[in-house]
């Protein structure tokens, strides 16, 4: 009878205890400091990309959401910028991360193959801030974590696809860190407020050990990752084979909920554009229009491929361009400088190779904004 009655306290006192460690771990709600803890350019060596993975077992890597810990794992983190170096990184979206592509196949890979140097010495270096899925407003949350690593140039590669409304807060990037949107949205006074509001913020069983286990998971997981990342570079699992990006087109002229003969302004989201200026600050921003396949199949003359029809992205480079004069950003239109058959299985996708060539294109230029740079 003594044993159970001492078996029953044991328990009680255990399980007042989780409860009291659960409250402690809402109410402090911790997963930024946990996921600043890493493996990464300690352990293991920093990786080239953020992490991103859709077969974890095979990418060596995974989709997670906790952004301290992605960029704790990233190579930028390893160690303070040199004296000798000028920064520059690349936000944007699975075109600049490099879907289908090993890290050396990267834009940022190519661009530091070029082994730019300024002349009082400085080498200019590349890094790679890319993450899939195409949203503006995902790359403002990810530049808005980018800004604490001294960048000196920021390259920004886009395509109309990140530009409508309905695609802003779509990613599960922001859906999964609805507070840092919604700081966003009220900082830089985004046109999105009633987009935001939808956005469901973490409950307070979200907030305890048990409902935030997958998070925690996903964080310890990822440190396991890095021993393979270490042992074989890899971070992504290439197939073989993949179904190429579409040649022949439907006969449709839609684009989104947007109605042709004619974009307007408000239809695209040039606000978060703008937002990045703003954020950036002192800190040079070069938009690059991104590179994209264009369609010489069935219904070409209706769309240029898969993504636009060709009344919607004539109209956005118009726009971009109008834009770009009258509010003094800095901006390359590179829609057609890839040579056709080096797109991958995606409009937007390159090759190393079609990655080379827009890198042999930019590299001239971001050397002479460097230069520019150091001057003012």
């Amino acid at each position: 009878m003594e044993s159970l009655r001492f078996a029953r306290n044991v328990i009680i006192k255990t399980l007042a205890l989780l409860v009291v460690i659960n409250l402690v771990f809402a109410l402090w709600y911790p997963l930024p400091q946990i996921g600043r803890v890493s493996a990464y350019n300690s352990l293991f060596p920093g990786r080239k990309r953020l992490p991103y993975g859709e077969n974890p077992s095979r990418d060596y890597s995974l989709s997670l959401y906790n952004l301290e810990a992605m960029f704790a794992s990233h190579e930028l983190a390893g160690k303070p910028k040199a004296a000798d170096e000028f920064r520059v990184i690349l936000i944007g979206d699975s075109a600049t991360w490099g879907f289908l592509l090993s890290p050396e196949g990267t834009l940022s890979a190519s661009l530091n193959r070029a082994n730019l140097q300024l002349p009082n010495g400085r080498q200019v270096k590349f890094y790679n801030l890319g993450y899939p899925v195409m949203s503006l407003t995902k790359d403002l949350l990810v530049l808005s974590y980018a800004m604490q690593f001294s960048p000196d140039l920021i390259v920004w590669p886009l395509t109309l696809e990140s530009f409508p409304y309905d695609k802003q807060l779509f990613p599960p990037l922001l859906q999964n860190n609805p507070a840092a949107v919604r700081q966003l949205v009220e900082t830089y006074h985004l046109n999105m407020k009633s987009q935001v509001a939808n956005l469901k913020e973490p409950s307070f069983w979200d907030r305890t050990i048990a409902g935030s286990r997958r998070t925690l998971a996903d964080i310890a997981r990822l440190q396991i990752y890095g021993a393979m990342w270490a042992a074989t570079g890899i971070d992504q699992d290439i197939p073989k084979t993949y179904t190429p990006r579409a040649e022949d087109l439907t006969a449709d002229a839609s684009f989104h909920d947007l109605q042709s003969p004619h974009l307007i302004e408000t239809d695209l989201a040039f606000d978060v554009l703008a937002a990045g200026f703003q954020m950036a600050s002192s800190v040079p921003v070069l938009i690059v229009n991104e590179p994209m396949f264009v369609s010489q199949g069935q219904n070409s003359h209706i769309r240029y491929n898969y993504f636009y029809p060709r009344w919607a992205y004539d109209d956005y480079r118009q726009m971009m361009q109008a834009k770009s004069q009258d509010n003094g950003w800095l901006y390359i239109d590179a829609w057609n400088i890839v040579d056709n058959n080096q797109f991958t299985n995606s409009a937007v996708h390159l090759t190393p190779a079609g990655n080379q060539q827009l890198a042999d294109y930019l590299a001239p230029r971001i050397f002479e904004l460097a230069i520019m740079a150091l001057s003012q």
